[in-house]
């Protein structure tokens, strides 16, 4: 498994939206991180509805604002202190390896490590895991709830992938089983 942050169809993407930035949002990147700056928020989710509500800054652009303006504190160019952070208690980083393990078996996945989870992608996302509340972890796969007796529907306020459309909850590493790897898998070849 490739450990890089993006795919090459998401560089790609990142490189459009930072060529037509000005021409999309109306005002330069500058501007932008100049009112990022005013914003009485300070996490990351609530700069977000700051941005969409206060100025109609759609989620893309305002997280490019916000990471132009905020990288440091956000440590997107260090995926290694992501992780730490993200999975912090040693029963929910052995559900996150087993899963990195399952799609490490899997050919051209790129592991991008975000703020609230970890993605999976090849093309594009096709699964993404973070820690549960109550312990373990939440897998979300860009297949189908009912493909699977374990998998629910996506929780409404997944900030994951749109295509992830079933999640599954991953108690113990001990979770992440045949049937898991058959459902990365699954989700795998339609990424």
């Amino acid at each position: 498994m490739v450990e890089a942050q993006l795919t090459e169809r998401q560089a790609k993407w990142f490189a459009t939206v930072r060529a037509n930035f000005e021409r999309d949002s109306g005002k330069s990147l500058a501007e932008w991180v100049a009112i990022a700056h005013t914003c009485p928020e300070t996490a990351h989710r609530a700069r977000l509805v700051w941005f969409k509500e206060q100025h109609g800054l759609m989620q893309n652009h305002a997280s490019y604002v916000l990471n132009e303006a905020f990288g440091r504190e956000m440590k997107w160019d260090e995926p290694d202190k992501l992780l730490d952070a993200l999975w912090q208690k040693p029963a929910d980083r052995a559900v996150f390896e087993a899963v990195r393990m399952q799609a490490a078996c899997l050919d051209g996945v790129v592991m991008g490590a975000r703020k609230s989870f970890t993605a999976f992608s090849r093309k594009v996302q096709f699964a993404a895991l973070r820690p549960a509340a109550k312990g373990g972890a939440i897998l979300g796969l860009a297949v189908a709830p009912d493909a699977s007796p374990r998998l629910g529907p996506r929780g409404k306020s997944e900030s994951w992938a749109e295509k992830l459309h079933a999640s599954a909850i991953l108690p113990t590493a001990d979770a992440v089983d045949d049937e898991i790897a058959a459902l990365l898998r699954q989700a795998w070849e339609r990424g």
